[in-house]
């Protein structure tokens, strides 16, 4: 193999479960984003966008999707006899199988193959952010400092520092403490979870923290670096990111997709976003279909009316239907006047003629008010929605559901509907 400078570490084995029934069936980074696209798409387009020709695509819980997506790498140029991209599963081992415990652990289970390039560097990535970033410049940056560890940090408002590692510096940038997820936070200078180790400091980080349980990053190599006096430093990020790990961000970030002047920009041809894509026809609109300010994917049919939202590829929208302000993933139908507000459905789903969708009061749900909140109707792959029934706010409903499944017809605010075979 011929040495590589630097090699990505693209952490992708993530459930995901403050998505709900997103992800019941499908890791987090595999989910579908902005019509056509599924969300390692953007960290693997930045990978090569930046000139990193080696990455190992870490996974873990769900994988196939995700493993079909990637492939051999051909839509991102990562398909390549030396480098390209490489899916790495945890494996059985003569001492038995290991599953990975932490972020640090999994890094730790590949060894081996960061070897194999001899890197002088490793950027280690998150599979479920948005964002555009040019890791060169963040390397650039890291060689200039003479610095062990690199930090993407960005600020974030003060009342919500505490739900990050947050990092405190000098005025040189270097990093004097490391906190993860403090209660009383000194510093809004969050860390995005993107690093660039020098290889041979973080081997030696994770061969000593090694028997570490869950040994993860921000709670054990960082404060190790920092401990053994290396040279740790704040690489400073404002463009857009954002984590789309709950129902809300998840919505916004595809909503913001379509606003006028979009904060996040699909369209760049300087920094394009590489994807998997089948050769589908183009859309169709009838002469009764109308569509206003949205994302729709090639292959669908507008009989009705789409307004402010997001449509996959192959998804029908039937006449008299009424599709506002949601997300929509390929394979659905929408049945014939029908009404959708406000609502996330996967892929795979049909919806009987004359639902109506995201009505009545915004009251908390009853299984797991922390993930179904945000006054969404969420929908999971391959779920059926009879005729003729009304579905209330922060809903969940996942699998072939029957009319007698919705008593009066109804799914109030705040219930959860999961068939046998799913979880919520």
């Amino acid at each position: 193999m011929i040495k590589k400078e630097m090699i990505a570490m693209l952490l992708a084995g993530g459930q995901g479960s403050r998505l709900g029934v997103l992800t019941s069936k499908v890791a987090k980074p595999a989910v579908a984003f902005g019509g056509k696209y599924r969300i390692i798409d953007f960290p693997l387009s930045n990978c090569i966008n930046s000139g990193i020709d080696t990455v190992g695509v870490l996974t873990q819980y769900q994988p196939l999707r995700l493993n079909t997506h990637i492939g051999i790498g051909m839509p991102w140029d990562l398909d390549r006899n030396n480098g390209g991209v490489t899916i790495l599963s945890p494996y059985e081992r003569s001492a038995g199988s290991d599953w990975y415990s932490g972020t640090a652990n999994a890094i730790y289970q590949n060894i081996d193959y960061i070897d194999t390039y001899n890197p002088e560097y490793v950027l280690i990535l998150s599979g479920d952010h948005i964002y555009k970033m040019d890791y060169e410049v963040m390397l650039d940056y890291h060689k200039e400092n003479n610095a062990a560890v690199t930090i993407a940090c960005m600020p974030v408002p003060w009342e919500e520092a505490s739900r990050f590692g947050v990092v405190i510096t000098d005025d040189t940038g270097k990093v004097t403490d490391f906190e993860e997820k403090p209660a009383n936070p000194r510093s809004n200078l969050a860390s995005m979870g993107i690093y660039i180790f020098t290889w041979k400091v973080l081997r030696e980080a994770l061969i000593k923290m090694r028997s570490v349980p869950g040994c993860d990053f921000g709670k054990h190599i960082l404060p190790e670096c920092l401990e053994n006096g290396e040279r740790l430093f704040a690489y400073e990020y404002n463009g857009y990111w954002k984590d789309v790990g709950t129902l809300g961000s998840y919505w916004e970030a595809n909503m913001e997709l379509i606003d006028i002047i979009p904060e996040f920009n699909l369209y760049e041809e300087f920094w394009k976003i590489y994807t998997k894509s089948d050769a589908v026809p183009p859309l169709y609109v009838s002469e009764d279909g109308f569509i206003e300010r949205s994302i729709v994917c090639g292959n669908s049919t507008i009989e009705g009316t789409v307004i402010n939202s997001v449509i996959g590829a192959n998804v029908h929208i039937c006449k008299g239907a009424v599709v506002r302000d949601s997300i929509i993933m390929k394979n659905t139908t929408v049945g014939e006047g029908t009404q959708v507000d406000k609502s996330i459905i996967a892929e795979e789903v049909v919806i009987g003629d004359h639902c109506t969708l995201g009505v009545g009061e915004d009251i908390p749900n009853k299984v797991n008010p922390k993930v179904y909140s945000f006054g969404l109707v969420t929908i999971g792959e391959n779920s059926v929605i009879p005729p003729n029934v009304q579905i209330g706010l922060n809903t969940a409903i996942s699998g072939p559901t029957e009319s007698e499944d919705y008593p009066n017809g109804i799914l109030a605010s705040g219930e959860t509907l999961i068939k046998a075979g799913d979880r919520s």
